[in-house]
C-alpha cells in the first residue's frame, strides 16, 4: 500500500502532480504486535504481526544480532524474519522465543547470560539448549525463564540471590554455569528488575527474591537502607508477598509494580523520583494501593512507571528527566522534586501495549502503530536520530515510529516551469526528490533531481527549487521517498 500525497495547481493549462513514498510504508497485515524494552537497556525491540523481530538502539555488545560497528541503529532493523513470538531486553542482551518454543540469545554473555556458557558473546541469536519455553524476562544481567508445564529457571548474575537458588554470589564468581531450575510448576508469570526477580502462581500469588535495599520486595524488610552483607539486604530464595488474586507484575530499577483481579493498581520499593505514582517522593516496603480500579497493563521502567486504563488511556509518573514520561516537558535530575510523583495522563485513548525502558518509553495503539518517547542518545526511540550531546536530553512528546509518518508537503509555482517544494519532516535520514514522465514506471527507474540530509533534529523543514520543470507532454510527476 503506497501512502500517497496528491497535489494539483493549474498554470497555462499544464497540471503538476506529486506524491510521496515512504520506504517504510507497512500495510494492515504487517502492523506492530507487541514490543519489550528493558529498565536497564538502552535498545528496543517489537514484533509484527508476520512474526518478524525488529530492533533498534543501542548494538556495542551485539543486542540486537546484528553485527556491531560500536555504536547502533536509530532506525528499525529486522532480526529474524518470523516465527518469533515473544522477547525481552536485557543489558547488552536480548531473548526471544519462537513459536516452536525455542529459545534465542545474542549479545553480551559474560555472566552466562544466555546459558551458553562456552560463548563469550554474539552478534547473532545462537539458540540456547532450553525447550518449550513461553515466557522470558531479562534483568541487568539475569534472567528467568517459564516453560510450558509451569516450570521457572534462571539463569546470570547472582550477586544479591536474585535467581532465587538459595546462593548468592557478591563476589566472582558471580553466577552459576548454566540455566538452573528454580521452581518445579505452578508459574504462570515472570518479571526481572535490575537485581531482583518476581513471578505469579496459578493460585494468584506473588513471589520475590534478590535485592531489597528500597523495600522493592515489599516484604517489610529494611526498616532503613542496609548493605551487604546484611541480610535485610536481600533475599536468596522465593518469598511470598502476596496470597492471591495477583494477575500482572512488573519489575523496575528498584521498584515494583503489579496489578490485581479488581483492576487495582499496586506498588512498592524506591520512590525517590516518584515512580510508585503516590503523592510523594517516600519509598515504602509494603505493598501501597496507587489505584484503586480499571487498570489492565502495567510496565516499569528504571526509574518510571506506565499503566493502561481500561479505557485505553495512557498514563505515566517518576523520572522525567529524559522526556520519558512524554507530557511535553522535561524533570530536573539535581531537583528530583521537579519530577511527577502522581499519575498523569499522556494519551487519551486507543493505547493497546506499552512498555518501559531505563529511560524512555514506547507503546501501541490500536492501529497497530508503535510511538515512543525519552532518551534517544543511541537511536533507541527509531527516529533516525542520535540525540547524543542533546540539551534537552531526549523527547518529550510521542512521536509515531512505526509506519513512518510521511513528511508534509506543500507546493507552489512560482511560473509556468519553476516549481517550489517545501516539506518538513519528523526523522531523521536522507531524503530523495525523484521524477518521471510516467506515474507507472517502478520507483528505481524515476530520476533523482534533489537529495536532502536530516540529521539534527531542529533542523528537519527543507525546500527546493526546480527549474524547467516540464516535459514535452506538460506533465511530469514527483515522488519524495522519506527514511
Amino acid at each position: 500500500m503506497l501512502f500517497h500525497y496528491l497535489m494539483r495547481n493549474r498554470l497555462r493549462q499544464i497540471t503538476l502532480l506529486a506524491f510521496l513514498l515512504p520506504v517504510f510504508a507497512i500495510s494492515a497485515a504487517t502492523v506492530v504486535t507487541n514490543l519489550a524494552l528493558g529498565n536497564w537497556a538502552n535498545h528496543s525491540l517489537f514484533l509484527k504481526s508476520d512474526g518478524s523481530l525488529w530492533g533498534t538502539g543501542a548494538n556495542g555488545s551485539g543486542e540486537l544480532g546484528l553485527p556491531s560497528d560500536g555504536w547502533g541503529f536509530n532506525r528499525p532493523q529486522q532480526i529474524v524474519a518470523s516465527n518469533v513470538m515473544a522477547m525481552a531486553c536485557g543489558t547488552g542482551h536480548s531473548l526471544f522465543i519462537k513459536s516452536d518454543g525455542s529459545l534465542w540469545g545474542m549479545g553480551n554473555n559474560s555472566q552466562w547470560l544466555t546459558a551458553l556458557p562456552e560463548v563469550a558473546g554474539t552478534d547473532e541469536p545462537v539458540q540456547v539448549p532450553l525447550t518449550n519455553v513461553i515466557a522470558i524476562a531479562a534483568g541487568m544481567d539475569h534472567n528467568l525463564f517459564l516453560k510450558s508445564d509451569g516450570s521457572l529457571w534462571a539463569a546470570g548474575r547472582d550477586t544479591m540471590g536474585q535467581l532465587g537458588d538459595g546462593a548468592f554470589y557478591f563476589a566472582e564468581p558471580s553466577g552459576p554455569h548454566e540455566v538452573e531450575l528454580i521452581v518445579a510448576g505452578g508459574v504462570t508469570a515472570i518479571a526481572a528488575g535490575e537485581q531482583h526477580s518476581l513471578f505469579l502462581k496459578a493460585d494468584g500469588s506473588l513471589w520475590a527474591m534478590g535485592a531489597n535495599y528500597f523495600g522493592q520486595l515489599g516484604d517489610g524488610l529494611p526498616e532503613f537502607i542496609p548493605y551487604y552483607p546484611d541480610p535485610n539486604a536481600f533475599t536468596n530464595l522465593p518469598e511470598q508477598i502476596v496470597a492471591s488474586n495477583v494477575i500482572a507484575i512488573a519489575a523496575g530499577g528498584a521498584h515494583t509494580l503489579f496489578l490485581k483481579s479488581d483492576g487495582s493498581l499496586w506498588g512498592m520499593g524506591w520512590n525517590r523520583y516518584g515512580q510508585l505514582g503516590t503523592g510523594n517522593f517516600s519509598s515504602t516496603n509494603r505493598p501501597t494501593l496507587i489505584i484503586s480500579s480499571n487498570v489492565t497493563a502495567i510496565a516499569a521502567g528504571g526509574f518510571h512507571s506506565l499503566f493502561l486504563k481500561s479505557d485505553g488511556s495512557l498514563w505515566a509518573m517518576g523520572r522525567n528527566v529524559e522526556g520519558q514520561l512524554g507530557d511535553g516537558t522535561f524533570g530536573s535530575d539535581q531537583d528530583f522534586l521537579s519530577n511527577v510523583n502522581q499519575p498523569e495522563q499522556i494519551v487519551a485513548s486507543n493505547v493497546t501495549a506499552i512498555a518501559a525502558g531505563e529511560y524512555h518509553s514506547m507503546f501501541l495503539k490500536s492501529d497497530g502503530s508503535l510511538w515512543a518517547t525519552g532518551h534517544n542518545y543511541r537511536g533507541q526511540l527509531g527516529d533516525g536520530f542520535n540525540d547524543y550531546g542533546n540539551m534537552d536530553h531526549g523527547v518529550a512528546v510521542p512521536e509515531q515510529i512505526v509506519p513512518t509518518p510521511r513528511p508534509l508537503l506543500a507546493q507552489t509555482i512560482s511560473d509556468g516551469t519553476n516549481m517550489q517544494f517545501d516539506a518538513d519532516c519528523a526523522f531523521g535520514g536522507d531524503f530523495y526528490l525523484l521524477t518521471s514522465p510516467n506515474l507507472t514506471r517502478p520507483p528505481d527507474q524515476w530520476m533523482p533531481v534533489w537529495t536532502n540530509v536530516i540529521s539534527d533534529r531542529h533542523a528537519r523543514h527543507f525546500s527546493a527549487t526546480l527549474t524547467n520543470v516540464m516535459n514535452a507532454e506538460g506533465r511530469q510527476f514527483y515522488m519524495l521517498h522519506a527514511p
